[in-house]
């Protein structure tokens, strides 16, 4: 029990740095050099929210690493992401997606759509996506419990 416990943890972890690979695959095929998959994936996220404070990248779970500002500051170095102060907490700002980041947003969306599609005709008979998120979140759950004891 306690090997497949741990099989489990590994391959999730695998799962993860293999979809960055995906990821880097698709940005490398519309010839973008200026972003990281990692980068590529805080953009998706803040499109799929419209806005977000820096914090809400973290705390949602949108970005697991710990150096979100310098990967936001690249971004906007580099013309994906707006970045405006909040109006009401100088320590805080809102990050939304310039036009340009607007036009990867989509094409990484259609990306997604596409392997949604092969996960259909290839998966779907195999592997029930809902029953997976539940247990994914189940072990979020169970981890996040023994981490608050």
């Amino acid at each position: 029990m306690k090997e497949s416990y741990f099989d489990v943890v590994v391959m999730i972890e695998r799962l993860h740095r293999l979809f960055l690979e995906v990821v880097k695959g698709e940005l490398d095929r519309q010839d973008k050099q200026d972003i990281t998959n990692v980068q590529a994936l805080i953009l998706y996220n803040i499109g799929k929210n419209n806005q977000l404070t820096v914090g809400e990248l973290t705390n949602r779970g949108y970005y697991l690493g710990s150096n979100v500002s310098y990967n936001l500051r690249k971004m906007v170095k580099n013309g994906y992401v707006n970045q405006v102060p909040s109006a009401h907490d100088r320590r805080s700002s809102h990050v939304r997606l310039s036009p340009k980041g607007m036009d990867l947003y989509a094409k990484l969306d259609s990306a997604f759509a596409k392997q949604t599609i092969l996960y259909k005709e290839k998966l779907a008979d195999m592997v029930d996506l809902d029953v997976f998120g539940k247990t994914l979140r189940a072990f979020e759950n169970f981890w996040s419990s023994i981490i608050d004891r």
